[in-house]
């Protein structure tokens, strides 16, 4: 794995300590809360409250600015979460710092505060779209929170015995009421290759449920009982018929939408393996190799993925620099 290339993933950018021994000390969690240096990312929807005249930084406020009501560091319905505490870095949070995520309803309920429209200033982000231009500790703070917060609302009963549960160590943990078994925020691995032929031509893939003129890499979950690289390997075989082997790791990032961990390969077609494509006809309706020249040709109209995501990444490690469009 490169350095320089792990770099470029906007959500592998870390500067938090998540200071895992604190979460389970409420005291502590308390002290933490109340801490005049603690800062606040307020989600809803899956969106983060936008610092006030910047075009695209997460605001990071402070308690009082919450509703009335909104906010408790030992909260058992998932709607804080302890993040940990900002490393040394650019920015006017000092290390140090206690970080917090709190969800607001979805609906706004409180007028004149972070949780309602009612402000014409107020703006809220969209990380798939903005964290290429956040810096390193919002882009950080915005994935760990959403991706944790995406998994309290999808994980409020048992999947044992379908009682509800019960948010506890700062967010981190939930617990069944009736059995008492403790569950964790799960990850789901997924694989995304760039395969290259032996004309040093790129694979690319238009999804079912895309335009017909976007492209990106190839890509799926890993199964059960297998290992990364079988995943990748299996699934080019399965979605578009090209035989890989050895595809090399070159870095991941997770995509919370809801629970991934996109994990990169680049590849070429195995010796004396096709490289004829057969899209699979179901997930994957057209393949195409791709030349350098033809992905700078703006008179082909590709849309390519956007810049927050591995797929862009990966195919700009093979063009050799940025791509000429923007992509989704």
């Amino acid at each position: 794995m490169s350095r320089d290339f792990q770099s470029l993933l906007p959500l592998s950018r870390q500067r938090v300590d998540r200071d895992h021994a604190s979460r389970t000390d409420a005291d502590v969690l308390r002290r933490l809360w109340a801490d005049d240096a603690s800062r606040i990312v307020v989600l809803r929807g899956g969106r983060a409250l936008a610092a006030e005249g910047e075009a695209a930084a997460v605001a990071l406020i402070t308690a009082d600015r919450l509703p009335e009501g909104i906010g408790d560091p030992l909260a058992d319905d998932g709607s804080t979460l302890y993040l940990g505490r900002a490393l040394e870095g650019p920015g006017p949070i000092p290390p140090g710092s206690p970080l917090w995520a709190v969800f607001l309803p979805d609906a706004p309920a409180h007028e004149g505060t972070p949780g309602d429209r009612t402000s014409a200033d107020e703006r809220w982000l969209d990380l798939r779209l903005t964290a290429a231009e956040l810096d390193d500790l919002g882009a950080g703070v915005f994935t760990e929170a959403l991706a944790v917060g995406n998994w309290h609302r999808t994980h409020t009963h048992c999947p044992r015995c379908g009682a509800p549960s019960r948010a506890e160590a700062g967010g981190w943990v939930r617990r069944c009421t009736v059995q008492g078994i403790e569950l964790f925020p799960r990850t789901d691995a997924a694989v995304i290759v760039g395969v290259v032929d032996d004309r040093d031509r790129l694979l690319l893939g238009s999804n079912a449920m895309w335009e017909n003129n976007r492209y990106s890499l190839l890509a799926g979950f890993v199964e059960p009982g297998e290992s990364l690289e079988a995943a990748a390997i299996r699934e080019i075989g399965e979605e578009s018929g090209v035989v890989i082997d050895d595809p090399e790791y070159v870095g991941s990032q997770p995509w919370p939408f809801p629970a991934s961990l996109m994990v990169g390969f680049l590849a070429r077609v195995a010796p004396g393996g096709t490289a004829a494509e057969r899209p699979d006809g179901e997930e994957i309706l057209d393949l195409r190799w791709f030349t350098r020249d033809e992905l700078a040709d703006d008179r082909h109209g590709i849309l390519f993925p956007g810049r927050s995501s591995i797929a862009r990444a990966i195919i700009e490690r093979w063009y050799g620099g940025p791509l000429p469009e923007a992509g989704f």
